[in-house]
């Protein structure tokens, strides 16, 4: 199969946005996280998020839906609750282009310290968190669900210092800015 010059391009020449999550997105993240994990959130789960006025973002490469992430704010600290890549997106950066985001999100509403859950067994996930400079804090016994009974939780957590409120990390460019000075609410 031949493949033209305009179907391979470097990851950064695609053409990203964030934007906030809508209720005509829940379909497709729902659909996203179903292929993802034995146990995923429903449509319902998300539906909620947005009710609460949590921070529920997505990121469209291309004008495809290739990620998506909840956040829950609260006073000086924020949880990161989900945040998932398309499975043919993973590994390329999406994922920490979404964490920076959010983090830059948080730290502009206020949280001075950014928490999350991660199951030992995601290796990828840890190692992003890891590079971001999270920190192990503690563990959640049984926490999350498994095929072959409960899986513990790794707790984490990292400072959200003044480099988060100055913008991006390395890499960034306009179209990432987009949704952001908004607070959590449409």
């Amino acid at each position: 199969m031949e493949m033209s010059a305009a179907s391979v391009q470097p990851a950064d020449q695609a053409q990203r946005a964030f934007a906030p999550m809508r209720e005509s997105d829940l379909d497709e993240v729902a659909r996203l996280e179903s292929t993802l994990y034995d146990f995923p959130w429903t449509r319902v789960n998300f539906a909620d998020s947005l009710i609460a006025g949590y921070c529920c973002r997505v990121l469209f490469q291309d004008g495809v839906l290739v990620a998506y992430a909840v956040m829950m704010c609260v006073l000086d600290e924020a949880h990161l609750l989900n945040l998932s890549v398309a499975g043919s997106m993973q590994r390329r950066g999406l994922g920490r282009l979404m964490l920076d985001h959010l983090a830059r999100e948080a730290a502009l509403y206020g949280a001075e310290r950014m928490f999350l859950e991660v199951r030992p067994s995601n290796v990828a996930a840890r190692a992003m968190y890891d590079a971001a400079a999270f920190q192990p804090i503690g563990r959640r016994p049984r926490y999350y669900p498994a095929l072959d009974g409960r899986e513990d939780a790794i707790v984490m957590s990292a400072e959200l210092g003044e480099g988060w409120r100055a913008g991006f990390r390395a890499g960034s460019n306009e179209a990432m800015n987009e949704g952001t000075n908004e607070r959590w609410r449409r």
